[in-house]
């Protein structure tokens, strides 16, 4: 067994080359998840034909099946489904698949959240800014996004930190992150090591969620805090 297993510090290190990976990962997917999650909100409140039952299958789907189900479908299907059509992403990076998938995934998630978050603000509000001629677009963008967003803010924190912890199935596809590193070291140190392997990475993913959780709360006092304010305006 390599010796520097018991050193540490340089775990840490060979552990933490992969966080650039992992957080590209997770703001990849959030950022593309919460566009597909305000517009699926958005099918489901105003309950478009259609594409309303479309919505409500795929939340279902992505809700009830496992992700790492859900990642094998992307990764080894997609692929195969394109080839009918004569298009071949055979040679695209695992990464792309691994966003796709958590991006999907989570956008389930966050549509729920924005739809109920909208539903707290209330017609009222729409009322007020159809009663000053702004138009549903306007008031959408200018006054009801805004508020369900930091309504939504304290579920969206919890639904990143999922995120962040499901991540770790990408290792599956090939796709080397934090938890991709773990299994190279622990590979190439046969086995051994386990404990202070596990103890590293469970401290990485700890103090990430950490930091996470004090940026959801920054913004949350943040916004509540500019809220008030024009309310006292």
């Amino acid at each position: 067994m390599d010796s520097s297993i018991h050193n540490w510090g340089e775990l840490f290190l060979q552990v933490l080359e992969r966080l650039p990976v992992t957080i590209f990962m997770l703001v990849a997917s959030l950022i593309v998840g919460l566009i597909l999650g305000t517009f699926i909100a958005i099918i489901r409140i105003k309950q478009f034909p259609v594409l309303h039952q479309l919505m409500a299958v795929f939340i279902s789907f992505s809700r009830c099946t496992p992700l790492l189900v859900q990642l094998f479908l992307i990764y080894f299907g997609l692929p195969q489904l394109l080839s009918f059509f004569g298009i071949y992403i055979n040679d695209v990076t695992p990464l792309i698949f691994a966003i796709a998938t958590f991006a999907l995934h989570i956008s389930a998630y966050l549509a729920e959240v924005i739809r109920s978050a909208y539903l707290a603000v209330g017609e009222g509000q729409l009322e007020a800014c159809y009663s000053v001629g702004m138009t549903y677009q306007q008031a959408l963008r200018r006054v009801i996004l805004p508020q369900a967003f930091v309504l939504a803010l304290p579920n969206m924190g919890n639904t990143i930190i999922e995120l962040l912890k499901d991540t770790t199935l990408a290792f599956t596809i090939g796709v080397i992150d934090i938890m991709g590193q773990v299994r190279l070291i622990i590979g190439n140190n046969y086995g051994l090591g386990l404990f202070q392997v596990y103890v590293v990475i469970s401290i990485v993913y700890w103090a990430t969620c950490a930091a996470i959780e004090v940026m959801i709360h920054q913004l949350e006092k943040r916004f509540k805090k500019g809220h008030i304010n024009v309310a006292k305006a």
